[in-house]
């Protein structure tokens, strides 16, 4: 099953996406204790699944998936349970974010699997920060609000 260029770039934002939380929940798990980190451990598990998933979708559109970078550079520091919980509740963001592009691909399956990814994305955000950031999370208010060709 050949891709567009355009939807080999989609699968593989959403894949570079994935990476980071895998790593990043890696690195906060370490932080949690309890409930938290079998939470985080089951979204990790989560994110792991569907890094392979999307994998095999580049690959079978022909193409070589990114691999992970070794280290990534977090958009926090992690010292405690309380910025373990912000630390994934940004990264969740950060995966709504690169599975925007997918969702606008021209494959209806990839469409719904990206949107699903995205609902999920945000249900695990909202618990770690026990309350929405905002009406969409995931896009930037250049994406809402796009300027005007004059």
């Amino acid at each position: 099953m050949t891709q567009t260029p355009e939807t080999i770039a989609a699968l593989q934002g959403a894949l570079a996406a994935e990476h980071v939380a895998i790593f990043g929940y890696g690195l906060l798990g370490a932080h949690l204790l309890g409930v938290q980190r079998q939470n985080a451990t089951q979204m990790w598990n989560s994110h792991r699944a569907r890094r392979d998933r999307l994998r095999s979708y580049v690959e079978a559109g022909g193409a070589t998936p990114v691999a992970a970078a070794p280290a990534y550079r977090l958009p926090s520091p992690v010292s405690s349970p309380r910025t373990a919980a912000q630390l994934a509740a940004r990264l969740e963001d950060g995966v709504t974010a690169g599975y925007a592009g997918l969702a606008g691909v021209a494959d209806a399956n990839l469409r719904r699997y990206a949107a699903l990814a995205m609902q999920e994305a945000t249900v695990r955000a909202i618990r770690w920060r026990g309350s929405p950031s905002a009406a969409f999370p995931g896009l930037t208010s250049a994406a809402l609000y796009p300027r005007a060709e004059k």
